[in-house]
């Protein structure tokens, strides 16, 4: 015994003394227990609202937690009859505490959040409880709403296309579940509102996220997009994809290691042959040309469509249509796109219809998301292998909380054969043994292409069984609910966040609803009685078979993944069994080292059919699996020290566009930006301390015209005698200062706040969106700085704070040079204008371009009106100043202006829908019409 193992055998582990440490809770808990016991149901509710106050009076959380548990375990009982275990709420302290409380599968997960969900909601700041998908957020709301409900407490849920109103009220309950696509959607899609009543979320106060590891490391490295069409390349796509094909073996290398492929020269020479051949490349150009950059990189991503990403198993082809399928989850990733061109190039390789690529208008990536929250904490069944990472990057410890019930599951040693198909005719065997004996059997696969190929060996065995993929997905909880049953085999890709449990002997609700829909006048009760009859003999059978039993027929590289499908089996205490099938022709093992295996299992003299089960082995395989995990770590890492660049400039400027949204009058603001173009135009023009005859004053005079609207006497002004920059100055700012006042008062007050305000947020939106291309670009060339011996992280760092500097620069010449531009339309322009809007309407609309990553791009903002209007001002007397919209939808045919409608009076238009037509009458909807703002 070794001396870490004695003194952990004396003083336990470090994971021990945090459990024993809250011990004392949990018995202050169930010291209330007899207590809340007595409460009457409205008992209930008015006892959290006592709690509630006292939060709300500034007494600490930590305080409340003992009497709001045993509230919430109370509340457990009468509305879903459970009563939860102390472990349980173990698990919820520690989620309340911040940290990532790892709970096998099958040990409550869902009923602990609502514990630390509760005590945090009392605050009134909101809590979300996040999901991997749609249907848990739904079901889980649905289900655990019942317990808050109980206690007086409102529950809401957000999903994708979900009325703005109902979203908005969502994000205004106690607790909202949702997932996490959504929630960091709708974060971007609050940052380019223009108004804040329009946005969603109330701020970021504490978040439980279920599936922890799933979504803040499977996932961390995606960035979310919301996105708007830019031109159509498809063709071009095509062209480029019929010529990788053509290229020898030797004209590139893939290290799949890092998932890489690259061109050879021997490529490069062939790739320009033919390129030139096809008409793309000129004979006098190189690929080694700065013309030749986007055709590079077109060939580039046409090269790892066809060499990387493989069908059936990165993606499937549905009704046309390229579907990515999540590598953790086994799930199709409906409206999830790849970057940077790489979908394209897949669609172009399959023949898909090539949807056209997008132009970044917001992104963020789930780690700098989720680190907004001012407390984060998760929960998983498989956690402690990632535990560095959870600490280092979101400030997350991970605590094991113990199983309610000791784990009555055999975890045998993996069994290593030398080829694929010994494995298979191995894997087939073990199954029909299993399948005879009646023990239901789970067979986890590591892609859709496997699963089927499997389900075909059995398919000419005669073993009947089920296959759950990405293909199967609508069948997903009746698969589930059957894999069980006595003898049933159920071969399935990935098994992480399924969100439902396998029970011995199957699902018995599943089958209740199952018989009354066949039978629909048949008596619940009577249905129920007989079905928990025979469930309960079928339960003892496959408890006496073995329990469950999981046959993995390859490992994951990330030890996380192999753990989830493992932990299906021996739930609260159930008999189980868990193996691992190999052969050296498995992907981990050919990549990771299989060579010196296969020496020594050749010395061994090993024969066919035969496998070698070794503890060793399963030690050698595990620290290569850790090898893989830490260098994705580092990638991770790698990756946020770059996004973490991007994410400081996006906060500044998400901070700036609330700041004026929140501002009554931010006419000091651009004011102050006037000023300091003004002082910039000196200083160029007439630099400090040079002589009146270097002064450029015509130039200054153009620059003045052009940014400022505006003819003044600067030569004049500069040929007097004794007058200096400084003078010029305050004669300029003087002078604009009168100039914007005087439009002010054309305009009216109200209406130029307005306008001001518009301006600058569709000048900031603009200006943020060019900048976002601008740090794509330089992330992705900056590596190159490497070879000359430079950082690439401190290049990157210098030069996207210059480009936020020139955004600043830019930002403040853009809005002055609007403003300075506008002046109030003439009756006879805007008799012209409304003409021209309704011949417009009345032709064909043109259809809408496809927007990729749930976009949520500006609103077109065509000219309407009357001459107050703010709409009027800025869209149809500047042009200019129409922020880049999606294109247009079809709308319905102008008609009559509502009766008593006045474009200046909004009290005059009703209480329209943003969808309905606008009551001006010009036939569009009133989000792209007088509801633009």
């Amino acid at each position: 015994m070794g001396l870490g193992t004695l003194a952990r055998s004396i003083f336990g582990t470090p994971n021990d003394r945090r459990v024993k440490s809250v011990r004392p809770l949990v018995e202050a808990i169930n010291a209330q227990e007899a207590k809340v016991k007595a409460l009457t149901d409205q008992g209930l509710k008015d006892a959290t609202a006592a709690l509630r106050e006292r939060a709300k009076g500034g007494e600490n959380l930590d305080r409340l937690l003992p009497e709001c548990f045993a509230l919430v375990r109370e509340a457990g009982v009468r509305a879903l009859g459970l009563r939860a275990f102390d472990v349980q709420l173990v698990g919820g302290i520690f989620l309340h505490q911040g940290n990532i409380a790892e709970m096998k599968t099958g040990e409550g997960k869902t009923l602990v959040a609502t514990f630390p969900a509760t005590l945090n909601a009392l605050a009134g700041k909101g809590v979300h409880v996040v999901t991997v998908n749609d249907y848990l957020a739904r079901r889980d709301a649905e289900w655990m709403g019942k317990v808050y409900g109980a206690l007086g407490l409102t529950t809401g849920v957000v999903v994708p296309q979900q009325p703005e109103d109902e979203k908005r009220a969502a994000y205004q309950a106690d607790i909202t579940y949702a997932t996490n696509n959504e929630l960091g959607f709708d974060y971007l899609r609050d940052n380019m509102k223009s108004d804040l009543a329009q946005m969603a979320q109330r701020g970021h106060n504490y978040a439980i996220v279920d599936e922890v590891d799933s979504i803040l490391i499977d996932e961390a490295r995606t960035p979310l997009i919301i996105s708007g069409p830019s031109q159509d390349r498809s063709e071009l796509y095509i062209r480029v994809d019929k010529l990788i094909p053509l290229l020898p073996e030797a004209g590139y290398t893939v290290d799949e290691k890092t998932r890489n492929v690259t061109f050879t020269d021997e490529g490069n020479d062939a790739l320009e042959e033919h390129l030139r051949a096809a008409g793309l490349l000129p004979e006098t150009q190189s690929l080694y040309d700065p013309e030749s950059t986007t055709l590079v990189h077109h060939v580039n991503q046409a090269l790892r469509a066809h060499k990387l990403f493989q069908r059936d198993k990165d993606y499937i082809v549905r009704d046309g249509k390229v579907v990515l399928i999540d590598e953790f989850t086994g799930r199709m990733m409906v409206g999830r796109r790849l970057s940077d061109g790489l979908h394209q190039a897949i669609e172009a390789k399959e023949g898909a219809k090539i949807e056209p690529e997008n132009v970044t208008l917001a992104s963020v990536t789930f780690q700098n998301y989720f680190r907004l929250y001012a407390k984060l904490a998760g929960m998983t069944g498989t956690g402690l292998t990632e535990a560095d990472e959870f600490r280092e990057i979101y400030g997350l410890g991970v605590v094991e909380i113990p199983t309610n019930r000791p784990v009555a599951r055999k975890d045998e040693h993996d069994a290593v054969y030398r080829t694929a198909r010994e494995k298979y005719e191995a894997i087939v065997k073990a199954i029909r043994e299993s399948h005879e004996k009646g023990q239901p059997i789970l067979v986890g696969t590591t892609s859709i292409e496997k699963s089927e190929m499997l389900s075909n060996l059995l398919k000419k065995e005669g073993i009947p069984h089920n296959v759950l993929n990405a293909r199967e997905h609508a069948r997903e909880a009746q698969i589930v609910a059957e894999a069980g049953q006595p003898g049933a085999v159920t071969i399935a890709t990935n098994m992480a966040g399924r969100g439902t449990d396998i029970q011995l002997g199957g699902n018995v609700e599943m089958k209740v609803l199952e018989a009354l829909a066949q039978d629909p006048e048949a008596h619940p009760d009577e249905v129920r009685a007989r079905i928990e009859a025979g469930h309960a003999a079928d339960k003892e059978r496959v408890k006496q078979a073995g329990g469950l039993y999981v046959l993995a027929t390859e490992r994951h590289e990330s030890r996380r993944i192999d753990n989830q499908l493992r932990g299906r089996s021996g739930r609260q205490g159930d008999p189980g069994k868990s193996s691992f099938f190999l052969s050296l022709e498995d992907d981990l093992m050919r990549i990771f080292g299989s060579e010196r295996l296969d020496k020594v299992l050749s010395t061994l003299g090993m024969k066919e059919g035969e496998a070698i089960v070794h503890p060793w082995v399963n030690k050698s395989l595990e620290r290569a699996q850790a090898k893989v995990e830490g260098r994705n770590f580092d990638i991770r890492k790698q990756l946020l020290k770059f996004d973490d660049v991007m994410n400081d400039q996006r906060k500044v400027i998400f901070a700036q566009r609330r700041e004026i949204m929140e501002a009554k009058d931010v006419n000091e603001i651009v004011a102050d930006m006037r000023h300091q173009v003004i002082d910039d135009l000196v200083d160029d023009f007439m630099p400090p301390r040079s002589y009146p005859e270097q002064w450029q004053t015509e130039a200054l005079d153009e620059s003045v015209k052009l940014k400022l609207g505006q003819e003044l006497p600067i030569a004049t002004w500069a040929a007097e005698e004794g007058v200096d920059q400084d003078a010029i100055r305050e004669r300029i700012k003087a002078a604009t200062d009168t100039f914007m006042a005087d439009k002010e008062q054309a305009f009216g007050p109200d209406t130029m706040r307005s306008i001001e305000k518009q301006v600058l947020l569709q000048t900031i939106d603009g200006k943020w969106r060019d900048h976002l291309l601008r740090l794509e670009h330089l992330r992705s060339v900056v590596g190159f700085r490497g070879y000359a011996q430079r950082d690439p992280l401190n290049e990157y760092k210098t030069e996207s704070f210059q480009l936020f500097e020139k955004l600043l620069d830019s930002l403040r010449e853009e809005v002055t040079q609007k403003l300075s531009a506008l002046r109030p339309m003439t009756a006879e322009e805007s008799q012209a204008m409304m003409q021209s809007l309704l011949a417009r309407r009345a032709a064909p609309a043109a259809g809408q371009g496809t927007l990729a990553a749930q976009p949520a791009a500006a609103p077109q903002q065509p000219p309407v009106g009357q001459p107050t209007a703010p709409v009027n001002a800025i869209r149809t007397m500047a042009p200019a100043l129409a922020g880049a919209g999606a294109a247009p939808e079809a709308e319905a045919a102008p008609a009559e202006p509502k009766p008593g409608f006045d474009a200046a009076d909004p009290s005059t238009w009703g209480n329209p829908s943003r969808n309905d037509p606008c009551p001006c009458g010009s036939g569009q909807k009133f989000k792209h019409c007088h509801g633009a703002f």
